[in-house]
């Protein structure tokens, strides 16, 4: 099939654009400008003052702009040529990539994928964090490789909560107001060319479902809205906060997303190939298209075969509360009417009492409706986001899932975090592209070659990327004191924060109480002495959100800031607020250490280290998750073993005074022990070791070719050759 699922849109009209620049509104409203440097560059060069405030092309070609000035440009002019027409050529190519070249001929249609959140840009705020990044990247991942793919999602107008620290250290949360019309989002347009709007029944009333669409590289993801002016004023907000607390409203999005999504595909003539649920938030998209199948005549238990078929679903925690669950009564009551069929526009009829009877979940509560249970239930393959998570998925879910629970440990996409001075010695060096991972030759494999550039050089790229996270925090850590009512003096002093040549580790993730954030606080002696050495001094970076409604991880946010404040860890330890996909590109790109401290084996993957590594940054980590298979003893250190204790105060105090030996005795002699030209040897080498294991068999690239070969293939009715080798081993 084509390389690209194509979906019509609106033109916006408030975009204006000289006619010789045309193609700037094509690349504005495509998100590929978010992981092409070049495209980036092009927008900054507009207007250098608006992308600084904005990061986005929107308000710059919305704003004032001096185009007389622009066209006269023969430089700007040449350079914004070579950047649509690279853009240009993206587009239209794709028959050439690793699938089509194997598969394409034999897939009928697109594959469909589900997820509640997507992290595409920081600047478009529909996701939380890891879920909904690793959606994006894998959204970019098909894009590169010409997979054809369609996301599926829900378009949040007050979005997640922006984050701030009050000066006890409370967080607080904020809600924005997204203005649609600045941001790289369009109406998606039905086969009339008419505003493409469904209907989801739910109990009395029907709810209108506004279909938008973000066109990331190939792949169009569609967004549902429900905040149409004709929808009751009780039913606008059901899509409008990621996660809401209210467990009735989360059923309303979850119905929105999984019956409303089906029928946006319905209603634009497309037929998916294979369904894939990233999560069980979607789960109801399985209930939905039994009902379809019901209502043309087929038998329930037929249906339920035929949608299982080629269904495929992802589980990402072993944390109870990731899993979601609901109360019987509740979806007897919202869901009921339209799984039933209550003679409203041929709804079909999926009987409420088998669905809730397929949710069971494996407690077996019968009060309980679990989309987990109900997913893998009714799906055709499941895969864990690493090996060790898949091997406790499988003991979780035994007796639930109809199928062994593969392991298709997460990636990230390279060309979206790796920092500007490493990306450029990847590219002078070896000859690296970033943007095509699909290699299956030696010659080709250039991260084999790693030890090729320079120590000094890769040295020197990591040190500038320190640089650049040190001015990026110092800003935001002025707006945080400020805030607070510091002094001048104080505001003037966080000019010299995280200072580049002190050894800086960086813990950054969801503040749960299972990642024990606070491990290393455990003995503040013992800490405070590895600080302060005056000879090798140590600095440690905070930054995440914990859920509004988890107080206990709101309490850690609120303990570490209250160490950032104390005597003897003051100007050494900081806790960023409000922790966003473009911190995490600083972060993941400019602290020397990486720290995953997580209680194994409840970290399933854990893709913020995968990014570090990517960068030369060295992981030092709990073996669970990702790190478990990633970790070669040479590329990092892993805290503990493989056999946790049973008794939890006791492993949390054996793995914290681990962390502590390894730093004394190997992290911080190996980072301070420079040669001659002031380059730590050992610390290059694991850098190179860092980068070199974890860009290819961590990266979105090699997880979609899995993906592909083990779950969508097989869900489509394809056999795949195996005899074949498809991607580097």
């Amino acid at each position: 099939m084509e390389p690209t699922v194509r979906i019509p849109s609106a033109t916006p009209s408030h975009v204006r654009v000289p006619p010789e620049l045309e193609g700037l509104r094509r690349l504005a409203y495509n998100l590929y400008w978010t992981w092409h440097p070049k495209a980036r560059g092009l927008f900054a060069r507009i207007s250098s003052a608006g992308w600084a405030r904005s990061h986005s092309p929107m308000p710059i070609l919305t704003g004032m702009v001096d185009w007389a000035g622009l066209l006269d440009n023969p430089d700007f002019m040449a350079e914004a040529y070579r950047v649509i027409g690279d853009f240009d050529r993206y587009m239209a190519n794709g028959a050439d990539h690793w699938f089509h070249r194997r598969h394409a001929r034999e897939l009928k249609g697109p594959i469909a994928y589900f997820c509640a959140e997507y992290g595409l840009h920081e600047t478009l705020g529909i996701y939380s964090g890891g879920l909904g990044v690793l959606a994006g990247d894998h959204m970019k991942a098909a894009s590169d490789m010409a997979l054809p793919l369609v996301g599926v999602g829900l378009l949040y107008r007050n979005g997640y909560f922006r984050q701030t620290i009050d000066a006890d250290g409370h967080q607080e949360h904020r809600y924005p107001d997204y203005d649609l019309s600045r941001l790289p989002i369009t109406r998606a347009l039905g086969r009339e060319g008419d505003p493409l709007t469904v209907t989801v029944e739910l109990p009395g009333r029907d709810v209108k479902v506004d279909v938008w669409l973000v066109q990331v590289g190939r792949v169009p993801v569609l967004l549902l809205d429900t905040d149409n002016p004709v929808n009751d004023p009780a039913d606008r907000p059901i899509t409008n906060i990621l996660y809401v607390r209210g467990r009735e409203m989360r059923l309303h999005q979850e119905l929105i997303l999984g019956v409303g999504g089906v029928r946006a595909l319905r209603a634009l003539g497309i037929d998916p190939a294979a369904w894939h649920l990233n999560e069980g938030h979607s789960a109801f998209l399985l209930a939905e298209r039994a009902r379809e199948l019901v209502a043309d005549g087929a038998s329930l238990d037929d249906a339920f075969a035929n949608v299982s078929r080629n269904s495929v679903f992802t589980i990402h925690t072993p944390v109870s509360a990731g899993n979601e669950r609901f109360d019987t009564g509740l979806v007897r009551q919202i869901a009921g009417p339209l799984l039933d069929g209550d003679g409203r526009a041929n709804t079909g009829g999926v009987p409420v009492e088998r669905v809730l009877e397929i949710g069971r979940g494996a407690d077996g509560d019968p009060n309980q409706f679990d989309m987990t249970a109900f997913s893998l239930r009714l799906t055709n393959g499941a895969n864990g986001v690493s090996r060790l998570h898949a091997h406790t998925a499988n003991g979780t879910w035994q007796g639930i899932a109809p199928h062994g629970i593969l392991p298709i440990t997460n990636g990230v996409h390279p060309p979206t975090w790796a920092g500007g001075p490493v990306r450029e010695l990847f590219e002078r060096y070896l000859d690296a592209d970033l943007d095509d991972l699909d290699a299956s030759t030696s010659a080709t494999r250039w991260w084999e070659r790693i030890d090729r550039i320079p120590a000094t050089e890769l040295w020197e790229a990591h040190v500038r990327q320190k640089r650049e996270l040190a001015v990026f925090a110092r800003g935001r850590l002025r707006t945080q004191f400020a805030r607070h009512g510091e002094a001048p003096r104080t505001l003037q002093d966080l000019g010299e924060a995280l200072d580049p040549k002190v050894l800086t580790i960086g813990f950054a993730r969801r503040f749960a109480t299972y990642k024990r954030a606070g491990m290393i606080f455990t003995d503040t002696g013992r800490l405070a002495r590895l600080l302060s050495n005056a000879d090798r001094p140590v600095q440690l970076v905070f930054a995440g959100k914990a859920h509004p409604a988890d107080r206990p991880g709101q309490a850690v946010i609120q303990e570490i800031f209250g160490r950032t404040r104390s005597p003897e860890f003051r100007g050494k330890v900081f806790i960023l607020e409000d922790y966003d996909m473009r911190e995490a590109r600083f972060l993941v790109a400019g602290v020397d250490v990486w720290l995953n401290n997580p209680r194994r084996p409840l970290e399933a993957s854990g893709t913020s280290g995968m990014k570090a590594a990517m960068n030369g940054v060295v992981n030092l980590s709990v073996l669970d998750g990702w790190w478990d298979e990633g970790y070669t003893g040479d590329n990092g250190w892993a805290i503990g073993g493989r056999e946790p204790l049973t008794d939890e105060p006791a492993q949390d105090w054996a793995d914290a005074m681990d962390l502590y030996r390894i730093l004394e005795s190997e992290t911080v002699p190996d980072f301070y022990d420079r040669d001659g030209g002031g380059v730590p040897g050992r610390w290059v080498e694991r850098m190179r070791r860092s980068i070199a294991t974890a860009l290819w068999q961590f990266s979105t690239t090699r997880m979609l070719h899995e993906y592909t070969e083990q779950l969508y293939l097989p869900a489509a009715g394809i056999e795949v050759d195996r005899t074949v080798e498809a991607h580097p081993s």
